[in-house]
């Protein structure tokens, strides 16, 4: 056995064949009950020609379904793909094409805009739908009859460590990429070896041995399945013999969130960032919940801000709030120590494997005061799926190693510690001076009357770029540019504080929580305005 993902959930659904591993609405599937669905999926997409490299695209809501999907594509070396439920038609048919996808299965709410695109993307030849469902068993009898004409026998190929996991990440701008990892490696990087409370596994026959030894941790990951936190969160505590709860559905539904913590004893939820955290913390100030279960709220992709950490404390005494820092091209690397230079970006614990590098890839030491990128050696990806101009100059070698540089700004401080800046891409150029939106997005959402906020730049005639706060005042208050303006002052330099505001209903984010940048910006330039 290799440490192949298929290969290793085989084998802890044979250590622990009558552990809950899943719970979903109304379904309820042990790891052995799971792993014989996945099997007959397998063999019915093995029936369609499916086989070792070919893509799969997954288009649906939170559901068990999606868990089954991915395991069945690794079982026959196929590679499951990410896809937002959000895309409309052209990024849909980009995104089909780009990931050379052959089969998808979906929700049947989305079979309209799979057939609008279906001419662009000839090369889907399978189709397997799901029943829309939120909250009940979710299947269609397309889906179960599929399997139940299948066989549940693992008679598949031999496996590999090199066989590939694929995440299709969004970014800040420009269309999707797929982030090609050997699945080793994203076991190591990513699902921390199955083991995130102890050291990773030197055998893979270890996996197993440690998921039977651990007691049952149950984990929530709240965030939606597309996005690649989420699915970590998941397969770790699945790798560990753990239960995952997933809460059914098409929206982030914080009260639904907490009635699941509370009915089904839960240990550790995952969420990414403020997006929501806050809306989890607003629940708890009016609601009564039985959370004594629960130890961890992390946070990845984002993190949270300060006036929410302590609202959450305030209500979870004895949960560890943590946050961790990721990416899709660089996996876990890190946890939240806590605040840089002006208390608002987030300062990180990372370890040998990451290092700031200057514009000139030389590596920044300590307390240089410089602002430089982010990079990861050691267990990275192979490269951005069909592109290899990206790939060369997101992976590069820098003395002998290859390291994985995606674009999040960084400084190193005295101690060691790495303070984030955010995403190059999203940078702000004003005046000359380089702004970093999440730095300034911390200051605006301590304001008492913001609920949530994403902050751009728009063009100026003087400056070049303008900061602009796009914000979702909190119920019955009101906020003016002056005031904010003054509240950052304390927080952030000068030149850092927004000089234009936009009031909105409701923030539109990604589906994962993260801000969607682009839409902010169209909103703040709304109708010519700066």
């Amino acid at each position: 056995m290799e440490f192949n993902l298929a290969d290793l959930f085989e084998s802890v659904a044979d250590a622990v064949p009558e552990r809950e591993a899943l719970v979903c609405g109304d379904r309820r599937l042990t790891y052995s009950e799971l792993d014989e669905r996945a099997n007959r999926l397998a063999h019915y997409l093995a029936s369609q020609g499916i086989g070792k490299g070919d893509h799969i695209g997954l288009y649906l809501h939170n559901c068990t379904e999606y868990i089954e999907a991915s395991l069945a594509a690794y079982k026959v070396r196929a590679v499951p793909v990410n896809i937002n439920f959000r895309y409309v038609e052209a990024e849909l048919a980009y995104l089909f094409d780009n990931a050379d996808l052959v089969a998808l299965v979906h929700h049947r709410e989305f079979a309209p805009r799979i057939a609008a695109v279906a001419s662009k993307t000839p090369k889907v030849r399978t189709l397997v739908a799901v029943e829309d469902g939120n909250g009940a068993v979710c299947s269609s009898p397309e889906y179960e009859a599929a399997l139940a004409a299948s066989s549940s026998a693992r008679s598949f190929p031999d496996r590999s460590a090199d066989d590939l996991y694929i995440l299709y990440t969004g970014g800040t701008t420009g269309m999707p990429k797929g982030v090609m990892w050997r699945q080793e490696d994203i076991f190591f990087a990513a699902m921390m070896g199955g083991n995130p409370y102890g050291p990773p596994p030197e055998r893979p026959e270890d996996v197993a041995d440690s998921a039977k030894a651990r007691g049952i941790v149950t984990m929530l990951p709240a965030a939606p399945l597309i996005h690649g936190a989420a699915q970590w969160a998941a397969f770790i505590n699945l790798y560990g013999g753990g239960k995952v709860v997933i809460a059914p559905g098409k929206r982030f539904d914080p009260n639904l969130i907490w009635q699941l913590a509370e009915k089904e004893r839960v240990n550790t939820i995952a969420i990414v960032g403020d997006a929501m955290a806050r809306p989890l913390a607003e629940v708890l100030e009016g609601a009564s919940f039985d959370l004594s279960s629960l130890r961890v709220v992390g946070s990845g992709g984002a993190t949270f801000s300060e006036p929410v950490r302590e609202q959450l404390r305030a209500k979870l005494p004895n949960a560890m709030l943590m946050d961790s820092f990721g990416a899709s091209e660089g996996g876990y690397q890190g946890a939240h120590v806590g605040r840089g230079a002006g208390g608002t970006a987030p300062r990180f614990r990372a370890d040998a494997t990451t290092a700031v590098f200057d514009e000139h890839l030389r590596r920044l030491e300590p307390g240089s005061g410089q602002v430089g990128t982010l990079a990861r050696t050691g267990r990275i990806p192979i490269g951005y799926y069909k592109d290899p101009e990206k790939t060369a100059r997101t992976f590069v070698e820098i003395d002998g190693a290859r390291w994985a540089l995606p674009g999040d700004m960084a400084m190193v401080e005295t101690d060691g510690t790495i303070t984030l800046l955010g995403r190059g891409s999203a940078c702000i150029n004003s005046g000359g001076e380089k702004i970093y939106p999440e730095e300034v997005e911390a200051a605006v959402r301590s304001h008492p009357s913001v609920f949530d906020a994403v902050v751009v730049g728009v063009p100026d005639e003087k400056w070049g770029e303008r900061v602009t706060a796009v914000v979702q005042p909190r119920g019955g208050h009101t906020l003016t540019l002056e005031s904010l303006a003054e509240h950052c002052r304390t927080a952030v330099a000068g030149y850092k504080i927004p000089r234009g505001l936009r009031l909105v209903d409701e923030l539109v984010r990604q589906p994962s929580g993260k801000p969607d940048y682009r839409w902010a910006k169209s909103v703040a330039m709304e109708n010519g305005r700066e």
